[in-house]
Parts: C-alpha cells; structure tokens; sequence
C-alpha cells in the first residue's frame, strides 16, 4: 500500500471534511508514491516520535495533532516544529494529522471520554450546522431504482444510523426539445409530457461532487434536472462535544474523585460548587471554553474539558459545575482509539501506539 491510497483509505474512515476550517489536517509531509511499512499512532509528532518511528522502521506517522499548524516559511530545524518535519522528511517518513476531523466524529474523541465515564445516552454537544443538503431530481418512472442506487452508492440518503433513506413523489413533467438537443425521448419542436418520478434525498455538504457525478452518470436525460437545497437542520451525528447520563447520580466531592480516578490526574481545576447531584455531564476534548454555553443549554450539571480561563469558571453561574482536567489529560484516550481503529481497518502492516510523552505540561507537586 502506498502513502497515498492509505491516505484515501484513512478519509473513508475519518473524513476530513468533518474538520473546522481553521484547522490543518491531512497529509502533511511525505512522499504519496512511497510504500508504507507500518503506521505509528501519537498525540503529537514531535522530533522523539519521528525517532521513534525511525527506531522501529515505520514510514508513516498518524498523529492526532497538526505539526504544521500554520505556515512554514523555512524548513531548516530553528524550532521544535521545524526539527520534527526535517528529521521526517530526511528518513522519508509521512506526517498524518486528523485533528478535528476526529474531535467532530460521532464515534471519536468524546465518544471515548464519556465511554470512559460510562455515561448513557449519549448525544452530540454542539451539532454541526449548515451541514446537510436536500437533493431533488427528477427522473423517468422506468429509472427511478437506477437514480436511487447510484445515489446511495455515492453516499446520499445516510441518516444517523440509517442508510437508503429517500421520498419519491410521481407527477407530470414537461419539456420541449429544440435544435441541437439529442432528446432521451420526444422529438424536436414539440412539447412531451412525460410520467417522471421526483427522487428525494439528503446528504452532508462535503459529499456533493460524487453524489452529482453519480447521479448524471445514471441518469438517461442530455439535461438532468435537479434542485439542491441547503438545510437549517442541524447533524445530530456530527459536531464537537458531547453529553450523557450517569446511571446513578453522585454528589460533587465523589464526582470529581471520581474523575481524578478515571483520567489518572494529580488535580482538577473547578468552579464553585452549585451544592446539587451530578448526573448530566459534557465534555469536549482539548480547549473546550466554546461549549459552556451547549452544556449549560443542556442542562448539564458538569462540564469536563481543558484550556479553561479565569473568567470561564464564572459562565456556570450556579448552574454548572465548570472543571478544567487538562488539554492533553482530557484527550489521552485518543491514540489507543485510534490504534482501535486503525488496527481493525488495516492487517497488511502493524499500527503502533507511540510510547514517547509528548505532554508538554508539567506538574511540581
């Protein structure tokens, strides 16, 4: 396998285009033709993983945040950033982050926090919005079937946990061919009444190009007509954060014991405490200030993320216990899901887990 059919393979597993803008997230350095010998999964690509990987004759390194995060004017060692992208590209070795793309994943960075917690019923925290599109095209009765798999096949109709999912409405169109069109049906300078068949499907954004090129390339008509529409619904399967339940609520002291157990954590950083069970809890992996508000929206009785500021601990009000865990802490479950994943999906070569410490936070206790 190549670097770059792996790379193709990895967007089919986690797409990128579930990432925010802001972030960089895919291939960041190495040779698409090059053949891959193993993947080493970490949290941070630092000068000790690509030594790592070196160690271990590994040409491929999947980690969970960007080496390059903004641009690079010089490659030539001056900065941790640089060292780690010349060390890679002088042993060949190709630099994969995914970032985002994986903070946005239903089944991603906290689906594994509140799996960890044992929380129930989970939902996403802050869904993705202007996400999703409608597809209306219209087609003959005799090709509905062919339209509808052909947009399947490219992804269309997929609805949380369901797929093929469509609405079809049969009606009478019209259209007259005029010089220069090589009608399906009909003939030129006449009106046809024709029995078609309105086929109705949604899709997220990103999908649009391969699903448009399926369509017309099953579709009979010289001119196919359609419509896409832009939806106000939001994803209820992607986005960032997320919330669940404890089967059995626990008081503030307990709860936060709790979690120091379950994260491994010398200390956590919180709020004052709002004197009430916790039993509804959000989280988001990584700086996670922007969800405050969602949780508070959700009623949640804590919120558990990283990056908080002084002024953060104010936004629960008395509403919310607000606690800081850490931005590496809150997301160190992250490489072994990955490894999960990534060692279900590909049995041709090994995927490591890195075990060098790439945390650059420090505590003197």
């Amino acid at each position: 396998m190549t670097v770059n059919e792996l790379v193709c393979d990895l967007k089919k597993i986690i797409p990128l285009s579930q990432a925010e803008d802001y972030d960089n997230v895919g291939l960041l350095c190495g040779n698409p033709d090059r053949e891959v010998s193993g993947i080493l999964v970490c949290h941070d690509a630092l000068e000790i993983v690509v030594d790592e990987a070196i160690a271990k004759n590994i040409n491929f390194i999947v980690a969970f945040h960007p080496i390059i995060f903004s641009g690079l004017k010089s490659v030539t060692g001056k900065n941790y950033v640089e060292k780690a992208v010349l060390k890679a590209l002088e042993n060949k070795i190709a630099i994969y982050a995914i970032h985002t793309a994986f903070d946005n994943d239903y089944f991603g960075v906290n689906y594994r926090i509140c799996e960890e917690l044992g929380l129930k019923n989970q939902k996403v925290l802050m869904p993705k919005k202007q996400g999703l599109h409608q597809l209306n095209v219209f087609v003959p009765q005799d090709f509905s079937e062919k339209i509808k798999n052909a947009l399947f096949g490219a992804g269309a109709g997929n609805i949380g946990f369901y797929d093929e999912c469509s609405f079809a409405v049969s009606g009478s169109g019209t259209f007259r061919p005029i010089e220069g069109a090589d009608p399906f049906s009909g003939k030129i300078g006449i009106r046809e009444n024709a029995d078609e068949v309105m086929i109705s499907v949604i899709y997220e954004s990103y999908k649009k190009n391969q699903i448009i090129n399926a369509m017309k390339s099953a579709h009979p008509y010289e001119e196919v007509a359609y419509q896409i529409i832009q939806l106000e619904n939001e994803n209820q399967f992607l986005g960032l954060g997320r919330f669940g339940e404890f089967e059995e609520a626990m008081d503030e002291e307990q709860f936060l014991t709790f979690v120091k157990d379950k994260f491994n954590l010398k200390a956590i950083r919180h709020s004052d405490f709002i004197n009430k069970k916790i039993k509804r809890v959000g989280v988001l992996g990584g700086s996670g200030a922007s969800g405050i508000g969602a949780a508070i929206s959700q009623k949640c009785d804590a919120y558990l993320t990283g990056d908080l500021k002084y002024h953060d601990y104010f936004q629960g009000d008395g509403k919310m216990l607000t606690c800081d865990i850490g931005h590496f802490e809150s997301e160190q479950f992250v490489t072994e899901h990955l490894v999960d994943i990534l060692s279900q999906k590909f049995t041709i070569f090994a995927v490591s887990k890195s075990t060098e410490k790439t945390n650059p936070v420090n505590y003197f206790l």
